[in-house]
Formats: C-alpha cells, sequence, structure tokens
C-alpha cells in the first residue's frame, strides 16, 4: 500500500506540474496580443490572464474533465504507472516546443500520451476510438472556427468603423482589449485545467483511493491555482511567435482575435469537448491577418506551426509508450 501511496503522490504531483507548464506553455495565448499591441505591459498582462483563468471555477462546469477521464481510455483498465508514463511524455514534448519556440497544444499531449502509454501497456482494446476521433476531428475543426469567427469579426468591425480615425480607433480598442483579453482568459482556464482534473480523479480511481471517477473539491482547486500560477510566469519565447510572426496586429485586431477565440473555447468547454487554447487563438490571428490582406499573414510560419501541431500526438504517444516500458522493467 504505501508503494501505491507513493507512485499517487509523484503522479499527483507530475500532474499539477503539467498544468503548470500548460498555464506556462500557454501564456502566449492568453496574453500575446494584448502585450505585443502595448496595451498592457508584459507583468500587467500575465497578472491579468493568471487571475483571469481562475474564474471557471466558480462560472463553468467540468464537462472536460469528464470527457478527458471517461471518453479517451477505458478506465477500468488503466493503472497509475500508465498515467505516470502519459504525463511524462506530454510534459517532454511540452518543454521540446517551449525551448524551441512553437506553440503546440498541451491537451493534444495529453491525448497523446494516454494513448501511447495505454497502447504499451494493454493494447488497442483499451481505446475509446471515437472519443479520440472526436478530439482529433476539432484538431482541424477548432482552429478553422477561430480563423473564420475573426475574419467575420474583423471585416464586421472595419466597416463599422471605417469613418473614424486609425489614431481614434487605436485607443478605443485598447480598452476594449482589456475586455477580450479578460473574456479569453477564462476560457484558457476553463478548458485547459479541466484536462489535469481529470488525470487526477483517474489516478485516485485506477489506484482504488475512489469508488468512482469523481471530481472533488480539492482536485478541482489545486489544478486551477497550477495553471493560474503558471500563466503568471509565462512563456516570453511563444509570446513572440504568436505576437509576431504569424501576423503582426494591432489593438482593433486583437480584441476580434480574442474574442472570436474565447466563444469558441466557451462553445467546446460546455460541449465537453477538449480542443487546443494554441490552435484556436493561432487561427484567429490568421483570420484577423486575412481579413486585412491575405499576404499579411505569414504563412511559412503558419505552416511551421501546423506541421507541429500535427506532429504532437504521435510523437507524444511514442513517447509515452517508451517511458511506459521503460518504468514497467522496474
Amino acid at each position: 500500500m504505501m508503494n501505491i501511496m507513493t507512485l499517487v503522490i509523484i503522479v499527483v504531483g507530475l500532474a499539477l506540474a503539467f498544468d503548470f507548464l500548460n498555464g506556462f506553455h500557454d501564456a502566449a495565448n492568453a496574453i500575446a496580443t494584448i502585450v505585443i499591441t502595448r496595451t498592457l505591459t508584459p507583468l500587467q498582462a500575465v497578472i491579468l490572464a493568471g487571475c483571469s483563468n481562475f474564474v471557471g471555477y466558480f462560472v463553468f462546469g467540468v464537462a472536460i474533465a469528464k470527457t478527458i477521464g471517461k471518453e479517451i481510455i477505458n478506465i477500468h483498465h488503466v493503472s497509475v504507472l500508465l498515467i505516470l508514463a502519459a504525463l511524462l511524455g506530454a510534459i517532454a514534448w511540452n518543454i521540446a516546443t517551449w525551448l524551441l519556440g512553437l506553440p503546440t497544444s498541451s491537451s493534444h499531449a495529453l491525448l497523446g500520451g494516454l494513448t501511447g502509454s495505454a497502447v504499451a501497456a494493454v493494447g488497442w482494446k483499451i481505446v475509446h476510438v471515437n472519443g479520440i476521433l472526436k478530439i482529433m476531428a476539432f484538431i482541424i475543426i477548432a482552429p478553422l472556427l477561430g480563423m473564420l469567427g475573426a475574419l467575420i469579426f474583423t471585416t464586421l468591425i472595419m466597416w463599422l468603423s471605417r469613418n473614424t480615425r486609425p489614431d481614434k480607433a487605436n485607443v478605443v480598442f485598447k480598452y476594449l482589449q482589456l475586455v477580450s483579453a479578460t473574456f479569453y482568459s477564462i476560457s484558457h482556464g476553463t478548458n485547459d485545467a479541466q484536462k489535469t482534473m481529470g488525470i487526477i480523479a483517474m489516478t485516485l480511481f485506477s489506484a482504488h483511493l475512489s469508488n468512482s471517477f469523481h471530481l472533488s473539491g480539492w482536485i478541482v482547486f489545486s489544478c486551477y491555482t497550477a495553471i493560474s500560477c503558471g500563466t503568471m510566469f509565462g512563456g516570453w519565447r511563444i509570446v513572440r511567435t504568436m505576437g509576431t510572426k504569424i501576423s503582426k496586429i494591432r489593438p482593433m485586431e486583437g480584441f476580434c482575435a480574442e474574442s472570436s477565440s474565447a466563444l469558441v473555447l466557451i462553445g467546446t468547454a460546455l460541449a465537453g469537448i477538449p480542443v487546443s487554447t494554441t490552435h484556436v487563438i493561432a487561427g484567429a490571428i490568421m483570420g484577423v491577418g486575412s481579413a486585412d490582406y491575405v499576404g499579411k499573414v505569414r504563412w511559412a510560419m503558419a505552416r511551421k506551426i501546423l506541421w507541429a501541431w500535427l506532429l504532437t500526438v504521435p510523437i507524444t504517444a511514442i513517447l509515452a509508450a517508451t517511458f511506459y516500458k521503460i518504468l514497467s522493467l522496474f
């Protein structure tokens, strides 16, 4: 019993570390536009984003946590070692892509990690194919929704403000960006913190410390705290990629990108579909760039990011499977 308890403590600690890294890695999603447009300083922006991440704890449900815990792999065949290997694979990929400055998805890193370690441990029979296909489909659907929403939103705003002086519009949209950035950060915390909740609840169930998949208050609170702290520390390498290397943006475009992304993330969170906040905001930034002029989007960087998105699930699956095989030797 002592051995399993020690392992559970290690896994819960790693899960919260993953949640912290998720906030750290994805801080750029929440603050890139508002920093690059100089609406807020980096320090002001990360404090705003970190505090806003926590709001989801009081406002929205936990549908995504249940999806992660029940609809990717069969929870009745899960072991604590399997979850440990999945987390190690996802964390390794997050650190590698952070060092490269690539805005990849922590959500899909976790999906790949769980799938890879599960197959290595039990085989394909443990995998819920329909659940994985639903999440995989939104690798394409979510950024397209973000792009389309931002394109329509930006076009409409440009038409409505066509007779407004650019300097006056910039001042107005700098204030509006405070609202959109807050809204986006709330949706980011709601979406991403829940994934770690599902992992911790799954760990307790697999260790027979819980009779059912149950999200205790301490699990929810600790996960929101971890992701909020991670966001406050920030990931400045990725801020530069998101804010300058896809498309140069002004306050108006930042407002449109954040607003469009937040609507997509809240909708998918309520539907219980884990999506990538990174994919959604990157798609939205491409959308606002395209609304002005398609050539304004730096498509070479966009293709590089797309490749990182597509490689996330298979690479993290391989990493997690490798970690599981190594750990099982001991």
